[in-house]
């Protein structure tokens, strides 16, 4: 099918609006004077191809034991900055916290899958044998948001250079210095190892038509995004292989078996973490009713300040806008701690208040809203069923991230079954999904639309058979 230029330009302007929230006349603007060219960075995207073309010749000639030294060196030197990431990553997008930035980066750097991801397989028989290997794509392109900018920078190009692809980034514009400044620590690392240079590349001033480029740019093989529906299908538009994360609306589910002082801590934690603009973090709470006030309690000994009456309805006016007959979160409050939430309606309380509760029925504007920002609607229900029932309606059939407190293994199950989420964290904070303070690997590319899943080195690569008729048999 035809795409016309106005089409994939409309496709990726919504792109760029939907992965922060922002339409695109609101972001940020730089010129390509206030970013430094060199280590990776080019004033063009054909430029920036021109260098990949032959940062991709060099890998093929790479070994195995050439791209772990690579890695490691990828992961050292995002370690050593990872505050300094953080830091920026405030400062110029305003969203989330720095000791959650920080937190993130550091998990992208130390548990992200490297080359060891990459295991071959071998069948043997009566005639010969056949050798299955990953192989690279090549040249892959990927457009980054604004929410998570260094550590899905850190986690996507150990994963991709891992499997010995070459990246052409587009950041988003409202996270381009930070974003740029991570690009160009890593491709300083990977030639201190040895490897090619401009293995990472980008414009200094990604904009709409830059990410056009990108996207449909005929020597990039594979495309990574992340965001909602909308950038899937812009994504699809071009023809291209697509690896792409879609929107989640993740629901936690508690019922009367729970550990309850667990589940409070537990909830705020995750819900509070980086103020909420993880997609995998918990955004409506349904509690069995037997068991509701004494988790709302441990709620508020870790960190939760619940509204009520007219205090709430005051907030929602702040942080909610209303178009259309529709609900869409405030975008001066996304990723806002929850003390300037309550600032606004003239509330005053410590930095040490992580997360916003609030009682709501289940038809309630903020169970059906993605606010990423740290306020979480809690809906009482009669029993589990109902709960696991409500859970699945509120996550929009994403299949993204569920999470449930519960001790009852055939409710667990239940909710599983239901659910169909490609994370389901039982018993722990939403960020145990991604390996964070739990056993697995990490991920910030969580590509459920596409059914990848938790991405990794492998989801970088092609399968390759090699095929020896009547050989190497030796039994």
């Amino acid at each position: 099918m035809q795409v016309s230029e106005k089409d994939i330009q409309k496709l990726v302007e919504q792109v760029l609006a939907n992965i922060t929230g922002q339409a695109a006349s609101n972001t940020v603007s730089y010129s390509a004077s206030e970013i430094a060219l060199g280590d990776g960075v080019f004033t063009t995207v054909d430029e920036a191809v021109a260098a990949s073309k032959i940062a991709e010749g060099k890998m093929r000639h790479v070994s195995l034991e050439g791209r772990r030294k690579i890695i490691q060196a990828m992961r050292e030197i995002s370690i050593q900055h990872a505050e300094e990431l953080a830091k920026m990553a405030v400062e110029e997008t305003g969203l989330g916290r720095i000791e959650d930035k920080m937190a993130k980066n550091l998990l992208a750097a130390n548990k992200t899958p490297g080359v060891e991801d990459l295991v071959s397989t071998t069948y043997t028989g009566d005639d010969g044998m056949t050798l299955v290997e990953y192989a690279p794509f090549g040249i892959v392109g990927s457009i980054t948001p604004s929410t998570n900018p260094a550590a899905t920078l850190i986690n996507n190009s150990i994963s991709i250079v891992a499997a010995g692809n070459v990246v052409v980034y587009n950041p988003h514009p409202s996270a381009k210095k930070v974003s740029l400044q991570t690009l160009k620590l890593l491709n300083r690392a990977i030639v201190s190892a040895g490897g090619p240079e401009n293995v990472l590349t980008a414009v200094a001033s990604p904009n709409l038509d830059t990410s056009k480029q990108v996207m449909e740019h005929p020597a990039i093989r594979v495309l990574v995004v992340t965001g909602g529906g909308i950038v899937v299908k812009a994504a699809m538009k071009t023809g291209k292989k697509v690896i792409a994360a879609g929107p989640g609306n993740p629901p936690v589910v508690v019922d009367e078996t729970a550990d309850i002082v667990k589940a409070g801590k537990d909830i705020v934690s995750g819900a509070s973490f980086d103020n909420n603009v993880l997609c995998t973090a918990e955004k409506e709470v349904f509690v069995v009713d037997k068991v509701a006030n004494a988790l709302k309690q441990e709620m508020l000994k870790n960190g939760a300040v619940e509204l009520k009456g007219f205090e709430l309805e005051k907030l929602l006016k702040v942080i909610l806008v209303e178009k259309d007959g529709k609900y869409y979160p405030n975008r001066d409050y996304i990723g806002k701690n929850a003390e300037v939430l309550l600032a606004a309606i003239g509330k005053k309380v410590d930095s040490s208040v992580r997360l916003v509760i609030a009682e709501t029925s289940y038809d309630h504007p903020l169970i059906w809203t993605e606010m990423l920002m740290p306020i979480l609607p809690i809906v009482k229900v009669s029993n589990v069923d109902t709960a696991i029932e409500m859970a699945v309606k509120a996550e929009k059939g994403n299949r993204h991230t569920a999470i449930m407190h519960s001790q009852n293994v055939t409710n667990l199950t239940k909710m599983a079954r239901e659910i169909q989420a490609t994370i389901f964290v039982k018993n722990g904070p939403s960020y145990s999904g991604l390996g964070f303070n739990a056993e697995g690997f990490t991920t910030l590319t969580i590509a459920g639309p596409t059914g990848e899943g938790l991405t990794s080195a492998r989801t970088f690569s092609r399968q390759r058979r090699c095929v020896l008729v009547d050989g190497f048999r030796i039994v």
